[in-house]
């Protein structure tokens, strides 16, 4: 009997092809010690940078690019912290140079957010759409992160985004996958006559189980930093995630049967005892 593949192929992104379907961030945590650790744990082969200075330096002058493994890793910059399309276009351009510098492949891509405010960080849907624009003209394979307005990741394809990226839930919040049936309306405008479109869900893990909920509707990958950086053991939660990942895929490729309001019998009536007299 041939080994049963746990993800069903490659995750491919633009030019970029994967083993892992688990995509993780390098924020919040304690040290970039443990930082470096997760990661390793984790088991990813993509890992997410904000590229502003005074995210990539800690307050003890130490670089968080030293720390990582540029061999292992491909490194997506992202544009946290923007509430502006020309601010996110702006650091758009210094990842792209700065990994173009190191050598990096992720040079040629961005994870793209345009936040709407402080207290909510939401996507802000007009600048989000702005920005990729301006960035896919540029030549960017835009990731991009969005609400989990289907209307809204349509139109963010249209422009040109490589991925488009739905929240499960606000940056941070540990909510999981709050609204399923709007993921997946996603996933069916994203994925209409073009079924390898990749979908990542981004946003709002706490725990394994709402890896394997994403991942199980559909989704061909998740993104997460907060739910290990912010962990009670940071390890042991990076290996869960590994492993909801991978579980989550093999569960949707496998097909879960239909929910049914009766009981149904595991046991063949035919044959049995009782049946024969």
């Amino acid at each position: 009997m041939e080994p049963v593949s746990a993800d069903g192929g490659p995750l491919r992104i633009g030019s970029h092809t994967f083993a892992s379907r688990l995509i993780v961030g390098t924020g919040k945590y304690a040290d970039y010690e443990m930082m470096r650790e997760a990661l390793a744990i984790s088991a990813t082969e993509c890992i997410t940078v904000a590229v502003r200075r005074e995210r990539l330096i800690d307050a003890e002058g130490k670089n968080l690019l030293d720390y990582i493994d540029t061999d292992r890793y491909t490194i997506l910059p992202n544009t946290a912290g923007c509430f502006a399309a020309d601010d996110a276009v702006r650091v758009a351009r210094l990842g792209r140079e700065i990994l173009s510098q190191m050598g990096n492949p992720g040079a040629d891509w961005v994870k793209l957010e345009v936040l709407g405010d402080a207290k909510t960080l939401l996507p802000d849907p007009v600048a989000t759409l702005e920005a990729t624009e301006k960035l896919v003209a540029e030549g960017f394979q835009v990731l991009v992160y969005t609400s989990d307005d289907p209307v809204v990741a349509r139109r963010l394809k249209e422009a040109g985004a490589t991925s488009v990226m739905p929240a499960g839930s606000p940056i941070g919040s540990g909510q999981g996958v709050l609204n399923p049936n709007a993921i997946r309306i996603c996933l069916e405008y994203l994925k209409d006559g073009d079924p390898d479109y990749p979908v990542i869900v981004d946003a709002g893990v706490g725990t394994a189980s709402d890896v394997t909920v994403a991942m199980e509707l559909g989704a061909d990958g998740v993104l997460l930093n907060t739910g290990i950086a912010h962990a009670r053991d940071p390890m042991r939660m990076a290996r869960a995630m590994c492993l909801a990942t991978e579980s989550g895929r093999l569960a949707y490729l496998a097909g879960r049967i239909p929910k049914k309001l009766y009981a149904t019998a595991s046991s063949p009536t035919q044959g049995t005892i009782a049946a024969a007299q």
